[in-house]
């Protein structure tokens, strides 16, 4: 295993740094300092990043040769133009550090290439939401050619992954344009339980057969919180609405039905752009509950089957068949849902393109309206890495030959991209990718992607995120991710929340 080692002495931009390294050399063991003293040798690459003044400087030293880059010095590493119009002194400030940081990781992004030998999709992107940046500039009033531009020669992305963005950015404009910033919001209500917990799930999920003489409880702090929110945000109406988890139908019947009439009762749902509630596991979905979700609003779901291969839902301990896929998605479909995702996951354990591919010769049979493509992304808190030793055996597979054909595919079922984003490791350092149907695109995941809208987000693990200064600044509230402490302190996540939208709202 190579070893690589940092010595931060400017530490304004550690984590793009680390980030964008990490990138490159995804299965190196990392040594991190900050003080050259506490250096130790014997790392097979050596980074040293420095300031001074206002240039940053990046020594490196391999086996072979060693060196040093001056940032401000990389020919083409997007120096800024004059603005046209004066700003203040906070928007300058706010320039003058994105400018810093994207001369930095222009040269290292250089550096990396040159001594790794290879290239990355995104370029020196390591942030979730690079469509983001695309839409700031078009709404800045740049063109489509002269983003794309931006993307290639500032960030280095590829053709392929900038016409990607940049189609998805005017998408998302679209979609978004009717949708109050000012006055509106989101609401995420969180159900934090699950049939059993998948191999690669890092979300603040519960085994239901441990939990289920709790859920009751649960419900009964989560609709007091359903309660007080609407009470804060009242002058202001919900643009959608997105029960999450978890799986929210491991929720019996009347529990379901308790939870949606505190929603509809609360909040003012006449005139919803959407109501999403996840049906994530097909093993979690019954006639009985799906009569109840058609019984409110609810515009959209979602059934998950990840993989439609047998072994592979065996092995991340999905615990149900490929056979109940097919019934669940029927039963939705006569229930009369005409909105309905599938999302799937590239890069699991074992699988390779012919596994992938016959996955999705199956979800063409079943024709959802929207397909959610996941790269496996590997999180500290997933038992695939905490018990990484029992699966050093496993290949994970995934490359630009399968997410094209997961493009084509959704191409050829009539769906285009609206909505991308990024996580940490993902295999490959791709890209989560939506595809929808015209009209059938999953609003929410944009507004949570692009932070345009306040979102408030209820239940165990929930985050809620303020959205000030015309999306410059996200203020953030978090609840606590364990199940018996939102019981026990759910009055103190509300006061959290009431502090919040009381002095910034």
């Amino acid at each position: 295993m190579c070893e690589i080692g940092i010595l931060f002495l400017d530490r304004e931009f550690e984590h793009d740094v680390f980030e964008l390294i990490r990138a490159f050399y995804p299965e190196a063991k990392f040594h991190i300092f900050y003080d050259a003293a506490d250096v130790k040798e014997g790392d097979n690459l050596f980074f040293q990043i420095s300031r001074e003044g206002d240039s940053r400087f990046i020594r490196w030293q391999d086996e072979e040769s060693q060196g040093i880059v001056c940032a401000s010095e990389i020919e083409g590493s997007a120096g800024g133009e004059a603005p046209d119009a004066p700003v203040s002194p906070e928007d300058d400030k706010y320039g003058t550090r994105r400018e810093n940081k994207d001369r930095l990781k222009y040269a290292l992004y250089k550096l990396l290439v040159r001594l790794s030998g290879k290239t990355l999709p995104w370029g020196n992107l390591t942030g979730i939401r690079p469509v983001k940046l695309v839409m700031e500039m078009l709404e800045s009033g740049m063109s489509n050619p002269e983003s794309a531009e931006k993307m290639r020669s500032r960030y280095l992305v590829s053709p392929e992954k900038t016409a990607l963005a940049v189609t998805i950015a005017n998408r998302e404009r679209e979609i978004l344009k009717n949708i109050d910033y000012e006055n509106g919001y989101s609401l995420y209500v969180g159900i934090p339980f699950c049939p059993s917990i998948c191999l690669y799930c890092s979300f603040s999920s519960y085994p239901l057969e441990k939990w289920k003489k709790r859920v009751d409880e649960y419900l009964d702090a989560l609709i007091r919180e359903i309660h007080m929110v609407s009470r804060m945000m009242s002058g202001r109406r919900p643009d959608t609405v997105y029960i999450g988890g978890g799986t929210p139908t491991t929720l019996e019947p009347p529990q379901l039905r308790r939870l949606l009439q505190a929603i509809v009762e609360s909040f003012p749902c006449g005139g919803l752009r959407e109501f999403t509630v996840e049906a994530g596991r097909p093993d979690s979905i019954t006639p009985e509950k799906l009569q109840v979700l058609r019984e409110y609003p609810v515009t959209r779901i979602s059934v998950n089957p990840q993989t439609l291969n047998q072994s592979t839902l065996d092995i991340i301990g999905r615990r149900h068949t490929v056979e109940q896929v097919y019934q669940a998605f029927s039963l939705a479909r006569e229930a009369g849902f005409d909105n309905i995702n599938m999302d799937l996951i590239v890069g699991l354990p074992g699988e390779d393109i012919s596994m992938v591919e016959n996955t999705l010769q199956q979800i063409r049979r079943l024709s959802p309206d929207s397909l959610t493509v996941h790269s496996l992304a590997v999180k500290r808190a997933a038992r695939l890495n905490i018990f990484k030793e029992q699966y050093e055996e496993m290949t994970f597979e995934n490359n630009q030959e399968i997410m094209d054909l997961t493009m084509k595919t959704a191409y050829e079922m009539g769906m285009g991209p609206y909505y991308l984003y990024r996580q940490k490791n993902m295999k490959g350092n791709f890209e989560n990718v939506g595809y929808a149907e015209v009209d059938k695109a999953g609003i929410y995941n944009i507004l949570i992607m692009e932070e345009k809208q306040h979102i408030l987000a209820l239940g165990a693990g929930g985050t809620s995120r303020l959205v000030l200064d015309h999306g410059k600044r996200i203020h953030r509230v978090e609840n606590v991710k364990d199940v018996t402490s939102y019981i026990n302190r759910v009055d103190e996540m509300i006061e959290r929340k009431e502090r919040a939208v009381r002095t910034l709202l």
